[in-house]
């Protein structure tokens, strides 16, 4: 019995899924039998799988953001100026976030999608250093340099989010939902024109397909979930500042998709379970940390281009030879 990948369309053998349901099943489970860390480490890793699925959209059509902090930053800022200085709630501030950032994804990538390449990279690193600096300088109303303080907890349909293990349980299921949306995506016209326009621009306009109106759908849903990202971290951590939202994080981010698998559904998900804990097991070694980064980017661009989600992929060619 075989079921069908989203990522490839290929056959894939039904016991390795079913593993791979219970192994993640377990994985998501686990904290709420663990200690206050263990717990901490998991809300932050579904906070990161959000944030690089958004990351991982824009990349499937062909782009690389190096500022996709900056719509994090926007999302969290958004958010909580919206629920200080209008008093709203916990979903209206953060709705108010994440369309905040998508009206700025959509005036930049207006823009800057007619870029291609390094030039659009180095667009997006300059904007993200640009929104950093404002923040840095905007000290009456984004406190500068100290940032924001006291963020009021995540409040929905009457319960408060006050707990790492109740926060964990929202940041798990906003964080699924991210994952079954790249999913949904990649199952409709949208994905599937998505995939062309990264493979062959010139080809995809040829046969009808508006290329910069797909770019720009994706570029403003990536940056959307980023906001979403960002306003949950506000609420979880209860602090918000501009050295939050730096240049090395939107790497980090760029690094998780990478390992995970920049083509793969999966590939968020897997690269934030796999990075997001690192940074503890080099604490007090941060150069040791960047080195295990570079080797482990460069021997997974040089024997798992697709990334840590492509590995059931050299199994399965060898089982088919076998069946041959």
């Amino acid at each position: 019995m075989t079921a069908i990948s989203l990522d490839t369309g290929l056959a894939r053998p039904a016991p390795l899924r079913w593993l791979l349901r219970v192994f993640l099943a377990a994985a998501a489970a686990a904290p709420w039998f663990a200690g206050p860390f263990v717990q901490h480490l998991a809300v932050l890793t579904c906070l990161n799988i959000l944030i690089v699925n958004g990351l991982a959209l824009i990349a499937r059509c062909g782009q690389l953001s190096l500022g996709h902090a900056a719509y994090v930053a926007v999302g969290a800022y958004g958010s909580v100026l919206a629920s200080r200085h209008l008093e709203w709630g916990f979903m209206p501030s953060t709705l108010a976030g994440v369309a905040l950032a998508a009206v700025v994804a959509l005036a930049l990538g207006a823009i800057i999608l007619r870029l291609k390449g390094v030039y659009f990279v180095l667009v997006t690193f300059a904007f993200g250093e640009l929104v950093r600096l404002i923040l840095l300088d905007g000290a009456s109303w984004s406190g500068g340099a100290n940032g924001i303080t006291g963020i009021q907890p995540a409040a929905l349909a009457g319960m408060v989010f006050d707990t790492r293990a109740g926060f964990y349980g929202l940041a798990l299921c906003v964080a699924l939902g991210s994952v079954a949306l790249l999913g949904a995506v990649a199952r409709r016209p949208f994905g599937h024109a998505i995939d062309a326009v990264a493979e062959n621009p010139a080809l995809a306009e040829s046969t009808g397909l508006s290329v910069r109106r797909i770019q720009l759908c994706a570029f403003v849903g990536g940056c959307a979930l980023a906001a979403a990202g960002g306003a949950l971290q506000a609420r979880y951590v209860g602090y918000v500042s501009p050295e939050s939202f730096n240049a090395s994080i939107s790497i980090g981010f760029i690094i998780m998709l990478v390992i995970g698998g920049r083509r793969s559904i999966w590939g968020g998900l897997i690269g934030a379970m796999v990075l997001t804990p690192l940074p503890e097991l080099f604490r007090g070694a941060v150069q040791t940390q960047h080195i295990f980064y570079g080797a482990a980017l460069i021997l997974i661009l040089r024997f798992l281009p697709a990334g840590l989600a492509g590995l059931p992929g050299p199994w399965q060619a060898r089982r088919r030879k076998e069946l041959q």
